[in-house]
């Protein structure tokens, strides 16, 4: 027996290559729906990679060098910006972009589940389907155009001598009006660019994001309702014993990506916010991404600018991997 089933084993084994290239020729369709999603991961997310070598290198343009012909200076440009001469200015940045993201956490997590505790409220179908509809649209509305919306709204007033040439927005005379400050620049001051940073975000992403709440909300059981309701539950004792002990799973592990994503912040929305006025708001708008932008787009040392953004990326890696072990010891719930 024992030598019989060795014996098929060792046939799978041989045969395991040709079964697999059957399964391929069968569902080949499928498979060839595959090759565009290769194509950008190989194009987009896997040779990039290769420009790494940057961050251990001393490339700039200006030396007409290309980066794999530029010197290699191992772990230099990393301990210039945790020690060195660039220290000054990298541990600003990386303040700003944990506080930024931390902020985006703590307010922008909440907002989308709150929004898809609402939607399961609402009995009405067709006022639903309107409502929801209404919260995704600025998902899929340019940054661009999220930006220049902001920047309109939060507008200045311009004046020459006593004509004024561009009245103020709405949103910046209401601010001058909380404050006392008619005149005040809302983009021009540091302190407001993370409120304003924070808001635009939410107002962007909660709908958008509400859909995965929204759909763990559906996938728990009605009866788990009803015998609430029996026992006397009320509306929000029934979301506080049901609805969010049901999300658990979905929860923990939106929560995971989030963390993930604490020190990821995209340079495009910020450099909008910015214009040129990133010497200005420095202090609290510049972060890694945009820093290092700003060093490459420049050329004023494009290997610390890389070491810099990769320096941000393995942190977050090593958030994830923190946040996936925390997951799985406290609700057995993580990412793999």
């Amino acid at each position: 027996m024992i030598r019989a089933s060795e014996a098929q084993v060792e046939k799978l084994e041989r045969s395991y290559w040709r079964r697999k290239g059957l399964e391929i020729f069968t569902n080949w369709r499928l498979y060839a729906m595959l090759v565009p999603m290769l194509f950008f991961f190989i194009c987009w997310k896997y040779l990039p990679i290769a420009s790494m070598t940057m961050s251990f290198k001393f490339y700039m343009p200006v030396s007409g060098k290309q980066v794999y012909g530029s010197d290699w200076v191992g772990l230099y440009w990393f301990h210039a910006l945790m020690f060195g001469n660039l220290s000054s200015q990298f541990w600003v940045v990386f303040r700003n972009t944990f506080t930024l993201s931390f902020y985006g956490l703590v307010f922008g997590f909440p907002f989308p589940i709150i929004l898809a505790l609402l939607f399961s409220e609402i009995k009405c179908t067709p006022y639903r389907a309107v409502a929801q509809v209404l919260t995704y649209l600025p998902k899929f509305v340019s940054t661009v155009v999220i930006t220049s919306l902001t920047v309109l709204l939060l507008r200045a007033k311009v004046t020459d001598g006593d004509n004024t040439l561009f009245g103020g927005g709405p949103l910046a005379i209401l601010v001058g009006a909380m404050t006392g400050d008619p005149n005040v620049n809302v983009m021009m001051e540091p302190k407001y660019f993370r409120a304003v940073y924070q808001i635009t975000g939410i107002w962007e992403t909660a709908g958008y994001g509400s859909i995965v709440y929204f759909a763990a909300i559906l996938g728990i059981s009605p009866t788990n309702y009803e015998a609430a309701r029996i026992d006397g539950a009320t509306k929000m004792q029934q979301i506080r014993y049901v609805t969010l002990p049901g999300m658990t799973s979905t929860l923990t592990i939106m929560l995971i990506l989030e963390v993930g994503k604490l020190l990821t912040i995209g340079y495009e929305k910020v450099i909008l916010l910015q214009g040129n006025n990133y010497s200005v708001l420095f202090s609290t708008a510049e972060t890694v991404s945009t820093w290092a932008w700003h060093m490459m787009q420049n050329g004023v040392n494009n290997s610390a600018g890389a070491a810099a953004d990769m320096l941000n990326s393995v942190i977050s890696m090593l958030l994830v991997i923190g946040s996936n072990q925390i997951a799985r010891r406290v609700s057995n719930t993580s990412l793999y």
